[in-house]
């Protein structure tokens, strides 16, 4: 295929970087040359300097040929006309764009993208994404990373093992065996700041970051299994009253949960308009780091914080002071990458990466069938894939144990007919089979050509 990533920031080149990786043919347009510059040194890749919304521009980048164009720059306004420009000018088939403001994505207004209009296929909203990544790491409140797959029927967990967890210093097949009903596979581990992909020999130990690909209705056990309590959430404090807040609040005002929310907001045109907007949560103008603020929240009696303004330091330093006034759990937004490792030490238990989830979403929505939906851990350190197994397909017809799966790669779920089974090493790969799979990122390209992606790729 021959696509235009327009927009060379962080997503642009995580799209790039997967999808070069499948033999596509892809170009990178940015007006940032050493953006451009980055991405053609590091991947197999085309660039393009100059405006994206730009005919010339466009046309320079083989627009002509294309068969998919992604407007993800910084602007909205850029991303919409690009995509204009891709239908009008070049009658590109497929195109998706990176949308941030709330007034663009209002549903009332979902008519301004028919094709006779503002032909976009597909809007991306990165605060929709997070607030829906919120959301999730709210539901599971042992868990700092969490996502669902087949339909909500699978779950990812990422758990740290503590020194009370029970099941320490035990090979991982001595626990599959001891558990034998339980679906719920450890696909990965991270010790020392190291991720692999465990082999039944391995064990378990303290301080241990897994990754469990687990039925959602065997989710529970399995975190009691690993010394995890279920906690009920009934108190939140949101600290940060924009997009992204403003969309949680919503989400639990209407969850049957009945969850009781209280937010804090610094901005006052912001606190007025969060306020306006919600029935049930108190707002609160003030700063989320001061401890005033947070003790006028009751923070001490919460079960979560979640701190999402656009500060990623404000967002640390929050967390840490709700954990130290006595919050049971905090979240944490960080656009940077690299404060991640600080989460623990700091001992905030789960971070949400905004662009991760909005590759995971763009990747979702721009693959049929083969490979439905991907995600990815940490800082692209591997990905968790979920993939329809094609009649053409090396895999079709063979047993778990014969697969020629690279090292960094395991199997943690597979659908069948329907009903989600785990796999076991006699497990036969059939045709139309769903599979959920944990895979290294250098070992992605070799994963996803047992699925001749790039056969038929649409």
């Amino acid at each position: 295929m021959q696509i235009i990533i327009c927009g060379a920031g962080q997503v642009g080149w995580q799209i790039a970087r997967h999808l070069s990786g499948e033999r596509n043919n892809v170009t990178v347009v940015d007006n940032n040359a050493d953006l451009v510059r980055h991405a053609t040194d590091a991947l197999d890749v085309q660039g393009i300097t100059g405006h994206a919304s730009y005919p010339d521009i466009l046309d320079r980048a083989g627009a002509r040929d294309a068969d998919m164009i992604i407007a993800a720059t910084h602007s909205d306004e850029v991303n919409m006309v690009t995509c204009q420009v891709a239908h009008s000018v070049f009658a590109v088939p497929r195109k998706i764009a990176r949308l941030r403001a709330q007034s663009y994505l209002d549903a009332i207004y979902s008519d301004l993208y028919r094709r006779d209009h503002m032909p976009i296929d597909v809007v991306i909203s990165p605060e929709k994404e997070v607030a829906e990544a919120a959301l999730r790491r709210l539901s599971a409140p042992a868990a700092f990373d969490t996502q669902t797959f087949v339909k909500g029927k699978v779950q990812l967990l990422g758990i740290v093992l503590d020194e009370e967890c029970p099941v320490l210093n035990t090979p991982l097949k001595q626990l599959t065996d001891l558990f034998s009903t339980l679906r719920s596979l450890v696909v990965g581990i991270r010790r020392a700041g190291q991720l692999f992909a465990p082999t039944p020999g391995d064990q378990l130990f303290a301080d241990d970051e897994i990754y469990i690909i687990s039925h959602r209705d065997d989710v529970g056990r399995a975190m009691e299994i690993f010394g995890k309590e279920s906690r009920r959430q009934e108190r939140v404090v949101i600290i940060g009253g924009g997009n992204v807040g403003l969309a949680v609040a919503r989400a639990l005002e209407a969850s049957p949960a009945r969850i009781r929310a209280k937010m804090i907001e610094r901005d006052r045109r912001n606190a007025e308009r969060a306020a306006d907007a919600l029935d049930r949560t108190i707002v609160l103008h003030g700063d989320g780091m001061d401890i005033d603020m947070l003790s006028e929240a009751n923070i001490s009696r919460a079960d979560a914080v979640l701190c999402v303004t656009d500060d990623d330091k404000v967002n640390l330093l929050s967390s840490v002071r709700a954990k130290q006034a006595g919050c049971y759990m905090s979240i944490c937004l960080v656009n940077d990458p690299s404060l991640q490792p600080m989460m623990r030490p700091l001992g905030i238990d789960a971070f949400i990466n905004p662009r991760s989830t909005t590759v995971s979403s763009i990747l979702r929505h721009i693959r049929h069938g083969r490979v439905r939906a991907v995600y990815s851990i940490g800082d692209a350190e591997a990905e968790v894939i979920e993939a329809q197994v094609l009649s053409t397909s090396p895999m079709a017809g063979q047993l778990v144990r014969d697969l020629d799966f690279p090292e960094g790669a395991l199997i943690g779920a597979v659908e069948k007919d329907g009903k989600v089974v785990r796999p076991t090493s006699s497990t036969r790969i059939e045709e139309g089979d769903i599979i959920v799979l944990f895979a290294l990122t250098a070992d992605v390209p070799a994963v996803e050509r047992l699925f001749q992606v790039s056969i038929d790729f649409f």
